[in-house]
């Protein structure tokens, strides 16, 4: 893969997707920075300080500068406006990222991006939805107690979509309850805090 300026990379898999890249670029001349904390995908203002950093260190070739994350802290964006404006010499900026809608409007309008997301197969939720009692719920928070985020969304994800096809009707709490599940995936919450209240609110169906 060869890039002639810094561009947004909308993928399924940010990891994934860096690996890629990391293989594909001059080893030399290639920096990544995102969040290595484990099950942290977010990237944040100390990530931004870094990039620039980075950024403003004189090279003489091309240098690619990765940046991942699932999701980009709205002031780590706002320090970078600058630098993705008027780039060093020989910068150029690789943010990766799972979607545009986590991007400021300011950082996506000055930058081209690439598409690069295929459709995934829907994850298959075991639950009984339409039976589902106390039993069940222990055993599956249980047997997912050590779930990351991702795994955490493609769960919740997976149970609104047996939700949908087993026509069972939710009340408004509980339809507010997996977006609310999934906003909370991309901040600090627990996984395994997200699934029970989200399962403890399914069981309040009937």
């Amino acid at each position: 893969m060869r890039f002639q300026t810094s561009t947004i990379l909308i993928v399924n898999d940010v990891q994934s997707y860096i690996n890629e890249l990391v293989a594909s670029l001059p080893l030399h001349d290639t920096r990544v920075i995102q969040n290595e904390e484990d099950g942290k995908n977010d990237f944040l203002m100390p990530h931004a300080r870094m990039a620039i950093k980075e950024a403003y260190i004189a090279v003489n070739r091309t240098k690619y500068i990765i940046l991942g994350g699932d999701v980009f802290q709205v002031e780590a964006q706002n320090s970078l406006l600058k630098i993705f404006e008027e780039p060093p010499k020989n910068i150029i900026f690789l943010l990766v990222t799972k979607s545009k809608n986590g991007l400021l409007p300011t950082i996506f309008s000055r930058m081209p991006h690439q598409y690069l997301k295929t459709k995934q197969p829907i994850k298959q939720c075991e639950l009984d939805i339409r039976n589902l009692d106390l039993k069940q719920v222990y055993g599956f928070l249980k047997q997912n107690q050590r779930v990351t985020k991702q795994e955490a969304k493609e769960i919740i994800e997976a149970l609104l979509y047996k939700v949908e096809k087993s026509d069972i009707r939710l009340n408004t709490k509980q339809l507010d309850s997996f977006s609310t599940a999934l906003k909370l995936c991309h901040l600090n919450s627990r996984p395994i805090n997200i699934l029970t209240t989200l399962l403890l609110n399914l069981l309040q169906k009937r």
